[in-house]
């Protein structure tokens, strides 16, 4: 192994950054950070029609949020275009690449001699060895590498193992083409070797590309990367990964209510398994993780196992650390800027005091919001239709009786003072004690549903209490 491992997420900012992708740039900077070495940063930004400013903010927003960080400043594979160039011409002085000045109607009936043959499309080589000076005047040639034609490539796989690529297969493909933009593939091989790269770690959608780099790297003399593919992501029902599998982009994920802490998770899981541990901190994932136990099948998406997993993270996390993620985290959810607005330091504090009685019942912050709406409702509350059952018939006048228990507290205001007042009224009543809280929980939040009816009573306090519950009875 090198000096120091050095890895790279290499995304294209055609889009958002994908679940796929998150998984990619997760591998990469848990294998760094456990060899301690460094992940960069490349944008693959050179399809300038489908690049967007907009989409590299996008990924760069995405993995920060995820607490992917990485070293230095992102490197833009088209800045990097003149460098690209200048390898490709470096390859034709050397020998190992030249100029093909095939016209695109002599390229056409390459493929169609190959397809009438049933065989792939080649380019069959013929300016492979012959001399630039036959060039039809100002013709501009594109750069084609000079494949190995005999034996085959092998490419030694962390994840896939050792895979063979017979070399009558690779053909002599371009690496600059004739307008003088450098391909993908080429560009890629320059960049890792210059960005120092010592370990490629991606989908295994690229494993074929993998042979055709290696040629690039062999003709350079430059040492060939550890390389590892993993597999894609699928769906549930085994199909490739799409969107209606929840192939969202990651700030769906936050919107959606998710911890970044246990997305990530989820998403270790998926592919790679440490023992029988299922639920893991980042520090576990980076002290147990290694790119060569992942997983040669491809993985499947369960939106109903992430859930519940972010519901391990949410009931396990400390209440103060989850309550400034769920402030950071409410512009994003559904009903949270309307809470966010209303925050203040009192409510911050019931917030947090009712944190302990929600997250037990919480999977995601969106069900939190919904959770600790009943804190933030101006009185008179709206009462759901669930609720509003609850405080038919007789329900109202336990309601009136509940209501003077409570009154006549003295002393402190705590759950357990409030307890015990409501376990004596319905002893004396003669009321089973959820006679008592079904209604007292309608009355104090609006619905049928809510933390502990004594926790709700703590940390609305006594005032607001008593209030809410006279609204009903009145």
């Amino acid at each position: 192994m090198p000096d120091k491992v050095v890895t790279r997420f290499a995304p294209s900012p055609t889009g958002y950054l994908h679940i796929g992708g998150a998984r990619t740039a997760l591998f990469n900077w848990l294998y760094s950070k456990h060899t301690g070495g460094t992940m960069l940063l490349r944008i693959e930004d050179t399809d300038r029609e489908r690049s967007t400013d907009a989409a590299t903010s996008a990924i760069l927003d995405g993995l920060s949020w995820l607490g992917l960080t990485w070293d230095g400043e992102p490197v833009s594979q088209f800045e990097r275009a003149p460098r690209h160039r200048e390898v490709a011409e470096e390859l034709v002085r050397m020998g190992k690449a030249y100029y093909c000045y095939a016209t695109p109607a002599e390229l056409e009936a390459m493929r169609e001699t190959a397809r009438a043959k049933g065989l792939p499309p080649r380019y069959d080589g013929r300016w492979r060895d012959r001399d630039p000076s036959e060039a039809p005047a100002d013709a501009k040639g594109a750069i084609r590498i000079k494949a190995p034609t005999e034996g085959e490539t092998v490419v030694h796989d962390r994840v896939q193992g050792e895979v063979r690529f017979p070399n009558k297969d690779l053909d002599d493909f371009i690496i600059l083409r004739s307008d003088g933009n450098p391909t993908y593939m080429h560009a890629v091989v320059v960049d890792d070797h210059d960005m120092g790269v010592t370990h490629i770690i991606r989908g295994d959608d690229h494993l074929t590309n993998a042979a055709r780099q290696t040629v690039i790297y062999r003709a350079m003399g430059w040492d060939v990367p550890s390389m590892s593919h993993i597999p894609l992501i699928h769906g549930a029902d085994g199909a490739k990964l799409s969107k209606r599998h929840g192939a969202l982009g990651v700030e769906a994920y936050r919107a959606l209510g998710y911890l970044p802490e246990a997305l990530l998770n989820y998403l270790a899981r998926l592919g790679w398994s440490h023992g029988d541990d299922e639920v893991m901190s980042i520090a576990d994932m980076i002290a147990w993780f290694d790119i060569g136990d992942v997983n040669k099948g491809a993985a499947r998406f369960d939106f109903a196992k992430l859930e519940a997993l972010n519901g391990v993270h949410i009931r396990r996390m400390n209440d103060a650390d989850l309550l400034d993620i769920f402030i950071a985290t409410l512009p994003y959810l559904e009903g949270g800027p309307a809470i966010a607005a209303r925050l203040d330091d009192r409510r911050k504090a019931q917030l947090l005091a009712a944190l302990p009685g929600l997250k037990e019942r919480a999977k995601t912050l969106v069900e939190l919001v919904d959770g600790a709406a009943f804190l933030f409702t101006e009185r008179p509350l709206p009462i759901d239709e669930k609720a509003a059952a609850l405080l038919s018939g007789d329900a109202r006048a336990i309601l009136r009786g509940a209501h003077g228990a409570l009154k006549a507290v003295s002393g402190d205001w705590t759950a357990a003072t409030a307890e015990a007042a409501i376990r004596d009224y319905a002893l004396a009543g003669g009321y089973k004690l959820g006679a008592v809280a079904q209604p007292l929980r309608a009355a104090l939040t609006g619905k049928s549903t809510s933390p502990g009816v004594f926790d709700v009573l703590a940390v609305l306090g006594r005032e607001e209490s008593l209030a809410r519950i006279a609204d009903q009875i009145d």
